[in-house]
């Protein structure tokens, strides 16, 4: 019952799980975030599944590029972008261009930092590439377009092909993997740093993605008391629309917490709709492993496979929650059905 065996086969199994259950709910309704997600999920069965591998029967090179390739770099970009297509008619490209550059400043500052050997001039490429992209996002969003997902999405496709190719490429010294002697987790550290240094790139922008893209849509759903107003509207002149663009963020913030009490009265009596307690355990699941991954750069891995089952477990609790992604289960690619809801009570 080696923790380092059990929690990773678990999570492997689960994530699994939850990716034929989006594939289904794909076959049937052809969403393109659910097809996203569910790629993010069989990155994260597998990325779990070359630990339990590691664990049980010892590591290797190859197994060692699988494990960072997809798990420290694919996965929670590729489930950020199933939130940004979840999201992408609405105003949170303004949002997600602000997760771009703070991931980009993080990596440069991460690398200021800690100086990781080999990784040259990538610090500055990553930095000005981030402010490029969000610069972009934050021009499309302004215009009312939803071509601001396409521009996520291509920058997360053409970053996942260049990833693969440095992963396969990158000289590992001997024996090919890195493991903390304490915990025996694995960790990046035999990594050329213009490696590492994309990992900060993807999840940082990917958590932010998934954990406000969950918040924003539980403030969208949720009986609101508007302590603050603003208005985002861009014909009302540049000099106000960017008084209310800064504005934004702090009267969210005060407004979804002074609305806190009356959505859990509704809750309550059942009058809340599924999507808010769904969403907010959305924004759980990405949080819980952005901290523990976070961690284990920094050589606190003890908490790597608890946070990372964590993670799993309450995302495919929010999706199980949301009527309105779930408004019925059945055996996955047939039409019988093992549990579902009336549409009008999602209507309620």
């Amino acid at each position: 019952m080696d923790p380092n065996v059990v929690l990773p086969l678990c999570s492997s199994l689960l994530s699994f799980v939850f990716f034929v259950f989006l594939m289904d709910q794909w076959v049937e309704r052809r969403r393109a975030y659910q097809l996203i997600w569910a790629l993010g999920m069989l990155w994260y069965a597998l990325s779990a599944g070359t630990e339990f591998l590691g664990g049980a029967f010892g590591w290797s090179e190859p197994l060692y590029r699988a494990w960072y390739l997809i798990g420290a770099v694919w996965v929670a970009g590729w489930l950020g972008l199933g939130t940004v297509y979840l999201l992408q008619r609405t105003r949170f490209g303004y949002a997600f261009g602000v997760s771009v550059v703070l991931a980009g400043l993080f990596t440069f500052l991460a690398w200021r930092k800690y100086d990781y050997p080999d990784s040259g001039s990538s610090a500055y490429v990553y930095l000005v590439l981030s402010v490029v992209l969000a610069v972009a996002i934050a021009i499309e969003t302004w215009r009312g377009r939803d071509r601001w997902a396409n521009l996520a999405g291509a920058a997360i496709v053409i970053g996942s092909a260049a990833s693969l190719i440095m992963v396969v490429t990158a000289p590992i010294p001997a024996p090919g993997y890195a493991i903390d002697p304490a915990t025996n987790i694995p960790t990046g550290d035999l990594l050329p740093g213009y490696l590492r240094l994309l990992t900060p790139l993807f999840n940082v922008t990917g958590a932010f993605a998934l954990t406000l893209g969950a918040l924003y849509s539980s403030y969208m759903f949720m009986p609101k008391k508007r302590l603050i107003r603003y208005h985002i509207n861009r014909a009302e002149g540049p000099r106000r629309f960017l008084l209310n663009l800064a504005i934004a963020p702090v009267a969210i913030t005060v407004n979804f917490v002074v609305s806190v009490p009356g959505a859990v009265r509704d809750l309550l009596l059942g009058r809340l709709p599924s999507r808010v307690p769904a969403t907010i355990l959305i924004a759980i699941g990405g949080l819980i492993p952005a901290i523990t991954s976070g961690a284990n750069r920094f050589g606190a891995t003890s908490a790597f496979f608890v946070g990372e089952l964590l993670g799993v477990v309450f995302l495919f609790a929010g999706f199980l929650v949301s009527i309105e992604v779930f408004r019925e289960i059945r055996i996955p690619f047939t039409h019988h059905i093992l549990w579902s809801r009336r549409i009008e009570a999602v209507e309620a």
